[in-house]
This record gives structure tokens, C-alpha cells and sequence, in this order.
């Protein structure tokens, strides 16, 4: 899968500082919104939560993968964000995560959503690659990094 057909140069950023579990899940619906402007905010923002209810999706190694299903989009769509300093989000190595890959996919497209996911995993379970992403000081090269 390429991830460049999911992920959209303006939806790869690195954050400020200062951001909590909570806030960068906002910023993940606010980017996300703003790229598709069809989409709500606060509705990709909830989608998000509700996941985050059922259990973290920290995946360890500083890692986050947070996704959730819609019923008003059509096909998968993807923020990623690297954080400048690394925030709590309860993952499973119980370590804080500063790469975020998000995915939003259809609510009824239950096996796109698991390979979408498993191709981001793969993608950030390079240590090399993460050593990468985690060394971008703008956006465009976070971007190229991410869709390489």
C-alpha cells in the first residue's frame, strides 16, 4: 500500500512542544479537517476518542497509532505528526510517544482499516526510519520521509 494516496503533504507536521494525549489527538482532527474540509473536526476528533476509550493506541518504542472509523468518508485518510517533545499516552511499554500515525478509514471497511494499519506499522517499525523521522526539522521532508 502507498501511503502517499493516504496521507496528503499538509496532514504531515511536526508539533510544537507542550502537547498532551488529548491535545494532539485535537490537532490530529483539526489537521485532518483542514485538508478535507467535508470532514468535521470534532467529529474526527470524537472517532478518536472513542478509540482511545477501548485502550490505548500507543504501540511503544514512542509510537502512537491512533485511528478511527467515520460514516461520511469514503476512503482511508492519514495524519502523521512528530511531536518535538514527547507527551503520556498511556503506551503499552508505558514509555511517552512522539510519532503519530493516524488513520481515519469508512466505518464498514473492516479489512482495508486492519492492512492500512499493519502498512503503517510496517513502515514505522524500522528503527532506522523512526532515527528519520524523528531528525525532520520541517514538514516537507517529514512528509517524503513518511511516503518513502
Amino acid at each position: 500500500m502507498e501511503l502517499s494516496t493516504l496521507l496528503s503533504p499538509e496532514c504531515a507536521t511536526i508539533a510544537a512542544p507542550g502537547l498532551s494525549k488529548k491535545r494532539a489527538l485535537e490537532m490530529i482532527s483539526q489537521l485532518a479537517g483542514v485538508s478535507y474540509p467535508n470532514l468535521n473536526p470534532q467529529q474526527l476528533f470524537e472517532s478518536l476518542l472513542a478509540r482511545e476509550r477501548m485502550g490505548s493506541t500507543g504501540i511503544g518504542k514512542g509510537i502512537a497509532l491512533p485511528h478511527g472509523r467515520l460514516s461520511n468518508i469514503e476512503r482511508p485518510i492519514a495524519v502523521f505528526i512528530k511531536c518535538d517533545e514527547a507527551i503520556p499516552f498511556d503506551a503499552i511499554d508505558g514509555k511517552p510517544v512522539d510519532l503519530l500515525f493516524a488513520l481515519f478509514v469508512p466505518e464498514e471497511a473492516v479489512q482495508e482499516h486492519l492492512t492500512t494499519l499493519a502498512a503503517m506499522a510496517k513502515v514505522l517499525e524500522d528503527k532506522e526510519t523512526c532515527r528519520s523521522l524523528r531528525k525532520c526539522t520541517n514538514d516537507s521532508d517529514l512528509y517524503a520521509l513518511v511516503t518513502a
